[in-house]
């Protein structure tokens, strides 16, 4: 049966490309489905895919065809380093964000959840992984009624409350008596999971049936 090898030197310039670019220094076996060729040398050699490259056979009458495309699975650490470089992908959906995800799971292929998720990069490791958009654009919201009259510091529990940070994150907070917007570090304070109302009986007295409004941007 006659071979033909399907764009042959698109496929020596990937494998000119993957050698000096490889991922990993170890040798690959040769699979049963690699490609044999011969160079103009005589030369014997072997093409076959591996590492997210796909190799589809199609065979009819007495011609094979062998294409190379990308997609499959990694079967070592792999990174692009673009060295200034654009590295983009067109053509992508803009999702709604009314279609965002609430039942993604680590390492779920597609086709086994629902809506989308972010895509965010661990600098310590360089590794792309997944985030809900409700850990990134969701909130925190609390309405605490003051039962008694006070006399001290009211302390409210926000549960979800990171530390905050002056100048950044303790930006995200807004606390509101009776509509009222108080003022942080003077009319409150902040700690894990608690807002403390500050007390002052002339500045700000809290009264039984008081309505403390707390929200929290992520």
């Amino acid at each position: 049966m006659k071979t033909h090898v399907h764009l042959l030197r698109i496929a020596l310039i990937i494998f000119g490309f993957s050698t000096a670019n490889a991922q990993s220094t170890s040798d690959v076996a040769k699979a049963a489905t690699a490609i044999k060729v011969v160079d103009n040398k005589g030369t014997i050699k072997y093409f076959q895919s591996n590492n997210g490259i796909t190799q589809i056979v199609n065979t009819t009458a007495n011609q094979t065809t062998t294409t190379w495309q990308l997609g499959g699975t990694l079967t070592d650490n792999t990174y692009i380093d673009v060295s200034g470089k654009t590295f983009a992908l067109d053509g992508i959906d803009l999702a709604s964000s009314t279609d965002a995800s609430t039942d993604a799971t680590t390492g779920s292929s597609h086709g086994t959840g629902t809506g989308w998720t972010l895509l965010v990069r661990d600098e310590a490791t360089g590794k792309t992984k997944k985030l809900l958009p409700s850990d990134l654009i969701s909130g925190i919201r609390v309405e605490h009624t003051q039962s008694v009259d006070a006399a001290a510091n009211v302390p409210i529990t926000v549960t979800g409350l990171p530390v905050l940070m002056a100048g950044t994150t303790e930006a995200k907070l807004f606390v509101f008596r009776n509509g009222a917007k108080l003022r942080t570090g003077t009319d409150f304070s902040t700690a894990a999971n608690t807002v403390t109302i500050t007390y002052s009986a002339s500045d700000l007295p809290m009264y039984s049936g008081d309505v403390i409004e707390i929200q929290y941007i992520k």
